[in-house]
């Protein structure tokens, strides 16, 4: 998918910071601005909630291992519960990881 970004000489700026941080992480001023999408759209969420966003589970999986969590699983992680029950890949739960991961760091 390609997208346009249109911004004033006023936002440049922003450009630059963006171009700076791409600069030191090793990374295209486009995946900057899309960490910092994904960042500002999936703070505070739990993450089931990440998983349903990134299209790796359904509503209906996340519900399924949550009352399997509440009535057998007590002691399970979540994403170890969704693994286990194949209801996603191992992939997908190291990026929600990650992005919660990423946002508790930052926020501390």
């Amino acid at each position: 998918m390609q997208a346009t970004i249109y911004y004033s000489d006023e936002d440049n700026y922003l450009i630059k910071q963006a171009d700076m941080k791409g600069q030191r992480e090793r990374k295209s001023r486009s995946a900057v601005i899309l960490s910092i999408l994904e960042e500002y759209f999936e703070s505070e969420k739990r993450l089931g909630e990440i998983l349903i966003d990134l299209g790796a589970a359904s509503h209906t999986d996340v519900s399924k291992a949550l009352d399997l969590q509440k009535s057998r699983f007590a002691e399970k992680l979540l994403g170890e519960i969704l693994l286990e029950e194949e209801l996603i890949e191992q992939g997908a739960l190291e990026r929600a990881l990650m992005i919660q991961g990423r946002q508790k760091v930052e926020k501390t």
